[in-house]
């Protein structure tokens, strides 16, 4: 699937519940296969959202009309402003009348008790707990939504102290709730690092804790202010302060999500900090992206000047990406920055070790290689370097001359990574190979493998009929011959 990313689709798009909706189009050997249609930018499911239109479809007055009830139905019970409103009467409540409802994920008043009678209530919610919202919240963990995975407190604080080594000032903190808790933790301290945050984030549950000069409610998949116009300027004046120096962003997008809808929104973000940079200011938005390492092609493509931070990033509420003994040895997370590398100092005291050849941090099993002048290892692993294939590979690869290429002991030779399974040519896929048989060769197979697994179904159904029969009738035989003995048993003398 790619996302068509035109001035033209951007204005005639249609609204879901999440904002403003994207056009797709399914594409083959750079050819486009059917209809373009527009869907939800935020879910990666119908059952999350089930929004659905062909990109020429005419809409009915009923059906907008319809479409604008259903959206609106799906908006936060009150507006942020709403919140901000309940929130000083909240905490000046006594700890027994302070109520969090479970179920309803909101702060409740005493007058509204009665309204959420047969609910989860939890009281005594401390001043800590209202700092700590992701805490007192539960995750929202949908993979295919907002796959909301949060910082371990490792990784939370390695950033804040970039953030206060480099001199930065501002962080507009993108899905990155727990690092917004964080800078505003430590800036309450007598000696904390006097850090302002601006969390943009499409979980609108932190409208209850922030006010709008600290939260906006955001979609970063299609650039979407909830908040309108008001909350848009909020978010520009907060970058563009003192000139626009001292501020960092720092995002964590879904990983289920694509990254050219993410780069494109990312780059407007970027011209709301500096719409015409001056000659010889500084022009680019420093920027920290984390990601897996797996997708660092498709994000240089879109910022051919970042580079990979060898730092692995944990996460508290996820089963893989995470160390110890629940997760990976290895996380396959990573920081994403056009900040240059000699400037960032990783964690020695967890293994990180700087190499004087590569002028940057590294993990200390990423060994320096002399014929690739790097270190070239991506997912913390030692790697080798081929000499057939001119580059280091992962460690548990081997070359196949076959295949005239690097891959595991186990891969289908003659496989390619990436284009045509048959020849292993990489401008073709499968479907467009020369050397595939013709389609009538190919209706042939088909039918002849359908006509196999249909003998196959009758003689497993035939098998288990037969099988049901026979303990039919040995059912029907053991109680007969229980009823004769019975007669004999009873016969009158």
């Amino acid at each position: 699937m790619q996302v068509i990313l035109t001035q033209e689709a951007e204005e005639r798009a249609p609204l879901c519940p999440h904002g403003p909706t994207l056009l797709f189009v399914k594409v083959s050997h750079d050819e486009e296969q059917g209809r373009r249609f527009y869907a939800c930018s935020a879910c990666r499911d119908r059952k999350d959202c089930s929004f659905f239109q062909w990109e020429n479809e005419k809409v009915s007055e009923a059906t907008l009309l319809a479409r604008k009830e259903h959206n609106q139905s799906y908006q936060p019970p009150l507006t942020h402003k709403q919140y901000m409103e309940r929130y000083p009467i909240y905490i000046q409540l006594p700890l027994p009348k302070r109520r969090f409802c479970q179920d309803c994920q909101q702060l409740v008043l005493p007058d509204e008790w009665a309204a959420h009678s047969g609910h989860r209530l939890h009281s005594d919610i401390s001043a800590g707990q209202l700092r700590r919202p992701s805490q007192l919240l539960y995750a929202l963990e949908n993979k295919k939504s907002n796959a909301q995975y949060l910082f371990a407190d490792r990784s939370c604080q390695f950033l804040l102290d970039v953030v206060v080594a480099l001199g930065f000032r501002r962080v507009l903190s993108v899905g990155t709730p727990r690092l917004h808790e964080l800078i505003r933790l430590r800036a309450l301290e007598p000696e904390g690092p006097q850090v302002r945050s601006l969390l943009l984030d499409i979980d609108f549950r932190y409208s209850q804790f922030y006010t709008d000069e600290e939260f906006c409610h955001y979609n970063m998949f299609n650039h979407h202010f909830f908040g309108g116009e008001e909350a848009r300027e909020i978010c520009r004046s907060f970058l563009q302060l003192d000139n626009g120096e001292g501020v960092l962003m720092v995002t964590d997008p879904p990983f289920g999500g694509l990254v050219e809808p993410l780069a494109h929104n990312f780059k407007k973000l970027i011209a709301m900090w500096k719409p015409a940079p001056e000659k010889g200011a500084f022009n680019e938005l420093p920027i920290f992206w984390i990601f897996p390492y797996f997708f660092e092609s498709r994000i240089l493509n879109a910022f051919p000047n970042f580079s990979m931070l060898d730092y692995q990033v944990d996460y508290d509420n996820h089963a893989q990406y995470k160390h110890g003994k629940t997760g990976r040895k290895q996380s396959p997370v990573r920081i994403f920055t056009n900040i240059p590398q000699s400037r960032i100092t990783l964690p020695t005291e967890e293994g990180y070790r700087f190499c004087c050849v590569c002028q940057r941090y590294v993990s200390s099993d990423n060994q320096h290689c002399e014929i690739c002048n790097s270190c070239t290892s991506k997912d913390g692993r030692r790697w080798n370097h081929c000499v057939l294939c001119r580059k280091c590979v992962k460690p548990s690869w081997i070359h196949c001359n076959a295949c005239n290429r690097c891959a595991l002991q186990s891969h289908p030779c003659g496989f390619a990574k990436d284009g045509c399974f048959i020849c292993g040519e990489t401008d073709h896929k499968q479907r467009n190979c020369p050397s595939h048989s013709t389609k009538e060769e190919t209706s042939k197979v088909k039918k002849k493998q359908t006509k196999k697994k249909i003998n196959k179904l009758n003689i497993a159904m035939a098998k288990r009929k037969t099988a049901m029969q026979t303990a039919a009738a040995k059912k029907r035989k053991n109680k007969s011959k229980r009823k004769n003995h019975l007669d004999v048993k009873y016969q009158p003398t």
